[in-house]
């Protein structure tokens, strides 16, 4: 029969719970013993029950186990600590080198330190120029061609706009024509008023022409005509 697996969990009944403790407290010394004795090991185990009783087990002493897990524990945090401390050095020593190797090529690349350079470091150097050359240029090509792309997109759309304006000022003009037709055709039809409206209506150059004069006053004579 097979035996099911054992959910690992807390166990809730008390006597249950210090039932189990005992025999697994017993069952961890005992396995403990085995490890000291088949391998030759130095073992030290500390178990603390739920009321706070201390159990523990050693095969040689507890207090020696504490203090050589002390000793190396303190060894390895200084170990640690040093080992930190050489690795960020010579980190520090290659980003260096490395900053250094740049410059002398910055250099190198401006034709400021070519003194020690052979004809093959010439002769590379010269081909990275070129290649650098060319990519500058293909990317400024690349610049001017987008440029003019978007000058001629916004062309495009401000002669849209420009057509549409333009239709809009036929329309406007097309209907104030209309509206003039309209208005002086019903003139016409309405028993000639509207050509003697057109003929009383004065235009402003009209108005000039007109001169009103103010007619002189007679005076009477003063010395009357003698009764025939």
């Amino acid at each position: 029969m097979v035996r099911g697996k054992t959910v690992i969990s807390r166990i809730e009944n008390t006597t249950s719970r210090q039932v189990t403790f005992s025999k697994r407290r017993s069952g961890l010394f005992k396995k403990a013993k085995e490890l000291a004795i088949l391998c030759d090991a130095q073992v030290g185990v500390l178990v603390f029950s739920s009321t706070g009783r201390l159990y523990d087990y050693s095969n040689s002493s507890v207090r020696s186990v504490i203090e050589r897990y002390q000793q190396i524990k303190d060894g390895q945090q200084l170990m640690s600590a040093s080992t930190e401390a050489k690795f960020w050095q010579a980190e520090a020593e290659r980003l260096k080198q490395q900053l250094h190797n740049l410059e002398g090529s910055q250099r190198q690349l401006l034709a400021h330190d070519l003194s020690g350079l052979e004809w093959n470091d010439l002769k590379s150097l010269e081909n990275q120029l070129e290649t650098s050359l060319h990519n500058v240029r293909l990317k400024k090509d690349k610049i001017m061609v987008e440029q003019i792309q978007e000058l001629r997109k916004k062309e495009n759309i401000m002669h849209r706009e420009n057509m549409e304006l333009h239709s809009e000022f036929n329309m406007i003009r097309q209907d104030s024509v209309n509206f003039q037709r309209k208005v002086y055709g019903k003139q016409d039809v309405n028993g000639g008023q509207g050509s003697s409206v057109t003929q009383n209506t004065n235009t402003p150059d009209d108005a000039d022409e007109i001169r009103l004069e103010l007619s002189q006053p007679q005076v009477p004579d003063e010395k009357p005509e003698a009764a025939a």
